[in-house]
């Protein structure tokens, strides 16, 4: 009887436990920078439209669709920065999960972007024209 109790306590909301756990959890801003990834984008999204969809939330720096190097398109992302930390929250949770070209955007925090390592060289041939390959052994 007592877990049917509580259990209809969690159910109405009147559970103190509940809310202190997750309440701040629900209100916290997890925006650290004022800098946000969108993901979602349609092929056909530009620069322009982005800057359009997210101006009514504040003061773009910058609104940049991310394209393939050689044709061109969008890679179907693309980044929105904002002059504040506010503006950037606000922009979050209006466009979170909304249409934008007739695909489903989604809007998170962006992460700052991982140090790549350096290009490995290509290992050079010893003076008998063959060169050492570590999975296989001697090629020729």
């Amino acid at each position: 009887m007592a877990f049917a109790s509580s259990f209809r306590r969690v159910l109405t909301g009147s559970s103190t436990i509940l809310q202190s756990q997750f309440s701040p959890a629900r209100f916290n801003s997890t925006v650290t920078s004022p800098k946000l990834f969108v993901s979602g984008l349609s092929r056909l999204t530009t620069d322009e439209k982005l800057k359009e969809a997210f101006s009514p939330f504040g003061q773009l720096l910058e609104a940049k669709v991310i394209t393939d190097r050689v044709s061109g398109r969008s890679k179907g992302f693309g980044f929105v920065t904002y002059t504040t930390l506010e503006e950037a929250e606000k922009a979050r949770e209006g466009m979170n999960a909304k249409f934008l070209d007739g695909w489903v955007i989604f809007v998170d925090p962006a992460k700052p972007r991982e140090p790549r390592p350096p290009p490995q060289q290509e290992p050079e041939s010893s003076e008998t024209g063959f060169r050492t390959n570590k999975t296989i052994g001697w090629c020729g």
